[in-house]
């Protein structure tokens, strides 16, 4: 994009950059908003599924395989929108399995925990084997924590927040990383800030403690979502104050789940009463083309970045992984130098557009010094003229992003 002289150019908001072959394109406005430091990551579930961990659906199932084997064996042998056989069940069960079925699984733990725990004082079965189950010996982070974790820093510090319980994403710490970093869980996590302290992953939902015999501090039945959430609103408020500061992008989580439905009630309230809270983004999983399902979530207030989920969503961490090898937040520009050798082999106007899109993106994120280090690496490569003139343009466009 040229600009005229004593112009400024715009950038285009709807810009989408494919950071390499078959990947999904991302919105140019996140990837700059990254390269500022300004991204907070929100870890769910899907994230620890390649670890052999449990989403919230199957949580669920496991934890009655291993208090109620009459309602697992219902679960387990009906599809989701049938009740199944359920006449050796009791009405309290009943009610249970009819909740499970409506995907409230919050609402399922919440009333067997009641069934099964009703002195106060006893100890909770349903904790305990929820603890059980996510302590298991064999769990070892996945490359998706890695990359993660890499995309976290964000330039001297590395922050992320998850609704998991389990510590994967620590384990996946850069060596670098580990020194300063810290887990926080509920109540002790700090107040956002975009300081150097602000620093760590938060455990909002709570943590697994390295003490095997302590583990009700976890938000997993209806009544945790409603006294955290709504009585005392610590995480509502946390996630307001984060979203002034960051944009959130969710990752490995559903629509669906509980923790999902809790999150997007606490922003979209938030995003009605007030006009300062930046974009918020989620990478959704589709089978298919779904314009549906893109609407469904911006209609939630949270931007959709789609991509293919066949063969255990190799594509989104293909995509991490690139993100995080281009990004500017590091300290190694050696990936980003060689795309940029690469493009320039050829003449602008013989280039693809993926390929001029994303030589204009590793230029527009760079700091003026920067993007005369790149005009001076690419001219010693013999570039052509003009890619040296797409610099010049880019250097007069207007920052067209919402400041909020």
């Amino acid at each position: 994009m040229k600009a005229k002289s004593g112009t400024t150019a715009t950038i285009p908001k709807e810009r989408m950059i494919s950071l390499g072959p078959d990947m999904p394109s991302i919105p140019e406005r996140l990837l700059l908003a990254h390269a500022r430091g300004e991204v907070l990551f929100v870890a769910g579930a899907g994230v620890s599924l390649p670890a052999g961990l449990p989403d919230f659906r199957r949580l669920v199932i496991d934890v009655y395989e291993k208090l109620d084997s009459a309602i697992h064996a219902v679960v387990t042998s009906s599809p989701d929108e049938e009740e199944g056989d359920i006449s050796g069940l009791t009405n309290r069960q009943i009610a249970e399995v009819r909740r499970f079925k409506r995907r409230d699984y919050d609402v399922a733990l919440g009333m067997l925990e009641r069934r099964l725990d009703d002195e106060p004082s006893k100890e909770s079965k349903v904790r305990s084997a929820i603890a059980e189950i996510l302590r298991s010996p064999r769990t070892k982070h996945a490359p998706i924590h890695r990359a993660l974790m890499r995309l976290a820093d964000r330039g001297g510090a590395s922050a992320i927040v998850t609704t998991n319980f389990d510590v994967l994403l620590q384990q996946a710490a850069p060596r670098t990383s580990r020194s300063f970093l810290t887990t926080y869980a509920m109540g002790a996590i700090p107040r956002p800030s975009r300081r150097p302290d602000f620093s760590g992953v938060m455990h909002i939902h709570g943590v697994l403690d390295a003490n095997p015999k302590k583990f009700s501090d976890m938000i997993v039945t209806d009544q945790d979502f409603g006294e955290f959430y709504l009585h005392r609103r610590s995480i509502p408020d946390l996630i307001y104050d984060a979203a002034r500061l960051y944009h959130l992008v969710l990752v490995g989580y559903s629509a669906d789940d509980p923790p999902m439905r809790y999150l997007l009630h606490a922003i979209a309230a938030d995003g009605s009463r007030f006009d300062d809270l930046k974009e918020r983004f989620t990478f959704v999983g589709v089978k298919t083309a779904d314009p549906i399902a893109v609407e469904d979530w911006n209609g939630r207030g949270i931007t959709p970045v789609p991509y293919d989920s066949k063969d255990g969503h190799i594509a989104l961490l293909k995509l991490l992984n690139r993100w995080s090898a281009l990004s500017a937040n590091l300290g190694d520009s050696r990936h980003a130098d060689a795309e940029l050798r690469r493009i320039v082999n050829s003449t602008r106007p013989n280039a693809t557009e993926a390929d001029q899109d994303l030589f204009d993106h590793l230029v527009r994120r760079g700091s003026p010094a920067e993007r005369v280090r790149i005009s001076g690496l690419i001219s010693k490569c013999g570039a052509d003229w003009s890619w040296l003139d797409s610099i010049r343009a880019i250097c007069v466009e207007r920052d067209g992003r919402d400041d909020r």
